[in-house]
């Protein structure tokens, strides 16, 4: 009974990374989007997933998301980075995300689906 146990969840473990890991070449933004699904937690803790996973090197990211309004999850897609099609169409309705244009291994950076928000200059603002 106890090798079926320990299957099972090893199963599930094994889904779990499956389902919540970052796709190969999949953009710290684009990972955020797709991890709401599974709700915030009112911390980085996606966001700190994918460096773990993606990024070791870069000790900076909760730093640098937090001076970009980003101190969760979700605030780092209301504050830091908008989707680039909400930038051509402003106060028009959220807009479909397309897939996601990658990024190199290792990177922290959105993707091209992306802009940076600059924090007091409104909702839409600087596109790439």
């Amino acid at each position: 009974m106890d090798s079926i146990v320990a299957a099972v969840e090893a199963e599930l473990r094994d889904l779990s990374v499956a389902l919540t890991g970052p796709r190969r070449g999949e953009c710290l933004a684009c990972y955020l989007d797709r991890m709401m699904v599974h709700g915030c937690s009112g911390e980085l803790r996606w966001a700190r997933r994918y460096r773990d996973l993606v990024a070791p090197r870069a000790t900076s990211l909760e730093r640098r998301l937090a001076a970009m309004g980003g101190y969760c999850d979700c605030e780092v897609l209301m504050n830091a980075y908008v989707p680039l099609a909400s930038v051509a169409e402003p106060g028009a309705a959220p807009p479909e995300l397309g897939p996601c244009r990658g990024v190199r291994a290792g990177s922290t950076q959105p993707c091209l689906v992306w802009t940076r928000r600059i924090l007091g200059y409104g909702w839409y603002d600087v596109a790439r």
